[in-house]
């Protein structure tokens, strides 16, 4: 039994194998690990996350709940600043491995690590949505008041997954939010700050 992906210590075997995934038409290896988010591979979820939009090329992204770091490695190599962001000590040892490997700089870091000083431009992330419903929004609340001045958020989740609730909830917060996209039974979202 490897324990959730959202455990800070995963209990399984911490058994690393390589996968090869395609992100923007082009295939990449990662390193991967049991306990973490889709050890297998990369997720559909992200992977019409990362297919929705040309990542963004400057600024401060943050990539909440970074698994092994498809988003993290992608966003950097795009050229941004990027803090990958988990409660799994694994998830963050693999994105630093996997960006070492595709030789760009991503800062990892639980999340009580990240100085509070820090604002992000952007958030990109494929959210938790299995920590639980109170759980999420939770940690929504916690880091969408980090974004700047007109940041945005864009968050994949699946419709079944109460994508469009989540829409609504977000809305009833005072965070404009937008489906900006639908593919595959998922729901693109983009969250912004207006003030």
């Amino acid at each position: 039994m490897s324990g959730h992906y959202f455990d800070d210590v995963p209990s399984g075997d911490d058994r690393r194998r390589d996968v090869t995934v395609v992100i923007g038409g082009r295939e990449s290896v990662f390193t991967t690990s049991g306990g973490v988010f889709s050890h297998d591979g990369l997720d559909k979820a992200t992977a019409v996350l990362l297919a929705s939009a040309p990542p963004p090329t400057s600024g401060v992204v943050l990539d909440l709940g970074c698994g092994w770091g498809p988003i993290a490695c992608t966003v950097a190599a795009a050229g941004a600043t990027v803090w990958a962001v988990d409660v799994n000590q694994r998830a963050l040892d693999l994105t630093a491995v996997n960006a070492e490997r595709h030789g760009v700089t991503v800062r990892t870091a639980l999340p009580d690590d990240v100085p509070g000083g820090v604002v992000f431009d952007h958030i990109w992330s494929n959210p938790p949505i299995r920590i639980g419903k109170q759980a999420l929004h939770d940690l929504l609340l916690r880091w969408l008041p980090r974004l700047a001045p007109d940041g945005s958020a864009r968050l994949v989740v699946g419709k079944n997954l109460g994508a469009d609730s989540l829409q609504r909830w977000l809305v009833e917060q005072g965070w404009p939010t937008a489906r900006v996209g639908s593919e595959k039974g998922f729901r693109l979202l983009e969250v912004r700050r207006t003030s």
